[in-house]
C-alpha cells in the first residue's frame, strides 16, 4: 500500500479537506456500505462521477455529484521538477504511476464513498503530455471496466471551462471565457454548457509558459507564474517598457516579450539584474496581463458578450485579477489542474458504455 509520496505536495478541497499527511486506508477501494443518498442507498441522488486527471504534473482525483464537490485531491510534482526548471515528461509519467492509486483512494475516502457508489468514471483524454495522460486513461479504464461502468473521456480545456459550473456559485452561459494556462491561451465564446467556440489562441507560447520562461531568465523558481507574481508586488511595473504584441484578429503572441526580457537582462548584467529583479518581474507581468486583458476586452466588444470569465492556472495571477475586476474567475482551488473540473465537464459530454472504451487512447495536442 502506497502512502504519502516522499516528494510532492498534496492538496485536498471539498467538505472533507484537511489531509495532513495520513495514509489512504487499505480498504479505500474496497466496497463499503453505500452512504445515505448514494446509489444503492435509501434516498437516491444525482449521478456520482469519479474523475482522474494526469495531463501534466498534477495527479488528481475527485468525486462530484451534480456540481457539488465531495472531494478533490491533487498531488503536485512541482517540487520534483523544480530542479529542472520545468516539467520533464518521463519523470512526470513515472511519478503518476506511483501516485494515481493512492490519490484515487484518498478521494474516495474523503468523499466517504466506495466504488460501488460511483455511477460513471471520467478522465482527461488530452491535450497534454501523452505519457502522463496514458497513466490516467489506463487507470480510469481499469476502474470503469472492473465495475462495468460507463467512461467519459474529457478534453482538458473543456474541463477548465467547466470549473465555472461547480458549486457553490456556478455561472450560466452565455459568456466570454479567457483560458490561460501553462500550455494553452485561448479566447472562447461559450453559448451553453458543454460547448465553446474558439475566437483566438496563442501563435507561439502560452501565457503560463511565458511566465515560466521569464522566471528562468530572472533566476527565479518553478512554477514561474507564482514566483513572478510574488516578486512583482515589490517592483515598479513601469520601470521597463516591455512590448505587448499586436497580432491580427483575437490571437496572442508572447515569444517577442520573452526575447525582450532576455535582452534587458543581458544589457543590465548580472549585478544590476539582481538589484532590479523585482522591477523586471513587475514589468514582465504587466506586459503579459496587458495582452490578456486587452484581448479579452476587445473580444467582448466584438462579440457583444457582456460577461467575462477567466479560467486556467494564470487565472490565479493577482495582476490579472486586478486588471479584470468585473470578470468572473474560477475558484483559486480549481484554477490549476484538478479532477473536479474534469468531473464537471463529464456531465455535459458523451458517455462511452461498458466495455466500448477499452481501446480508448490519449491525444497530446488539441485539434
Amino acid at each position: 500500500m502506497m502512502g504519502m509520496p516522499a516528494t510532492g505536495t498534496w492538496a485536498t478541497f471539498g467538505p472533507e479537506a484537511g489531509f495532513a499527511g495520513r495514509e489512504a486506508p487499505h480498504d479505500a477501494l474496497v466496497a463499503k456500505e453505500p452512504k445515505e443518498g448514494a446509489r444503492g442507498g435509501t434516498m437516491g441522488s444525482p449521478a456520482l462521477v469519479l474523475a482522474v486527471e494526469t495531463s501534466c504534473d498534477e495527479t488528481a482525483a475527485a468525486l462530484v455529484s451534480d456540481g457539488r464537490v465531495l472531494s478533490s485531491v491533487v498531488s503536485s510534482q512541482a517540487e520534483l521538477h523544480a530542479r529542472f526548471g520545468g516539467v520533464v515528461p518521463e519523470v512526470a509519467s513515472r511519478r503518476h504511476l506511483e501516485l494515481v492509486t493512492p490519490v484515487v483512494r484518498k478521494a474516495l475516502d474523503e468523499a466517504d464513498v466506495s466504488l460501488d457508489d460511483v455511477e460513471c468514471v471520467a478522465v482527461t483524454q488530452g491535450p497534454g503530455l501523452v505519457g502522463a495522460l496514458l497513466v490516467g486513461v489506463s487507470a480510469a479504464k481499469a476502474i470503469a471496466w472492473a465495475k462495468r461502468l460507463p467512461l467519459v473521456p474529457v478534453d482538458h480545456l473543456d474541463g477548465h471551462v467547466a470549473s465555472l459550473y461547480l458549486d457553490p456559485e456556478p455561472i450560466e452561459p452565455p459568456f466570454l471565457c479567457l483560458l490561460a494556462s501553462g500550455g494553452h491561451t485561448q479566447l472562447l465564446a461559450v453559448p451553453e454548457r458543454g460547448r465553446s467556440d474558439r475566437l483566438g489562441t496563442t501563435l507561439d507560447d502560452a501565457a503560463g509558459e511565458a511566465f515560466d520562461k521569464g522566471s528562468r531568465l530572472l533566476g527565479l523558481g518553478y512554477p514561474g507564474g507564482a514566483e513572478i507574481d510574488r516578486l512583482a508586488r515589490e517592483g515598479d511595473p513601469e520601470a521597463f517598457a516591455l512590448p505587448v504584441a499586436r497580432v491580427p484578429g483575437l490571437d496572442f503572441s508572447f515569444s517577442g516579450l520573452k526575447t525582450a526580457l532576455l535582452y534587458a537582462v543581458r544589457e543590465l548584467g548580472d549585478e544590476e539584474t539582481e538589484c532590479r529583479r523585482a522591477d523586471l518581474a513587475a514589468s514582465y507581468q504587466r506586459a503579459i496581463v496587458a495582452a490578456l486583458a486587452g484581448r479579452a476586452r476587445e473580444a467582448a466588444e466584438r462579440t457583444g458578450l457582456e460577461r467575462l470569465a477567466v479560467v486556467g492556472g494564470v487565472a490565479a495571477n493577482s495582476g490579472l485579477r486586478d486588471a479584470l475586476p468585473d470578470a468572473r474567475f474560477a475558484p483559486l482551488a480549481f484554477c490549476t489542474d484538478n479532477a473536479a473540473m474534469i468531473a464537471s465537464a463529464a456531465r455535459y459530454a458523451d458517455q462511452v458504455p461498458y466495455p466500448g472504451y477499452l481501446d480508448l487512447d490519449a491525444y497530446a495536442s488539441a485539434a
